[in-house]
């Protein structure tokens, strides 16, 4: 799988493009590729209210590619500063954040979701097995 990289911020994303290359280079089954476009603050709110009507700036966007003849599985827009702002909150590295954040948007692309339970169930699990991987796990207390 190859992933195309997108910066649109002040940030140097030299560090998370090694970490997301350790993350996804396992993933031999992938013949798609996908974008990941990080974005600031005032733009991935605007999408958020945009997109799913909500007026609040979030973490992760995913979008499908619907095109069957394109070769791309779609696009993940990632909030460095929504995810510096999390890892700090939820007591993880940024590292362990921005992966976190890339493998949720990758598993949406797939087309894995969490409306239920058992949804949300099925993909935690997966995000959980490929950041393992990664040596990227949740800290336990």
């Amino acid at each position: 799988m190859r992933i195309s990289l997108h910066n649109q911020t002040e940030e140097d994303i030299k560090e998370i493009r090694v970490l997301l290359r350790s993350i996804f280079t396992p993933i031999k089954d992938q013949k798609k590729n996908m974008q990941i476009i990080f974005v600031d603050q005032n733009t991935i709110h605007e999408m958020n209210k945009t997109y799913r009507n909500i007026d609040r700036p979030t973490d992760v966007l995913s979008f499908i590619n619907d095109d069957p003849d394109d070769n791309s599985l779609g696009d993940i827009f990632i909030s460095i500063e929504q995810a510096r702002i999390q890892a700090a909150d939820y007591g993880h590295s940024f590292e362990r954040e921005i992966g976190f954040l890339a493998v949720h948007g990758y598993l949406h692309l797939l087309g894995f979701d969490h409306h239920t339970e058992a949804e949300e169930k099925i993909m935690i699990q997966e995000q959980e097995r490929i950041l393992k991987n990664a040596h990227l796990e949740r800290k336990t207390v």
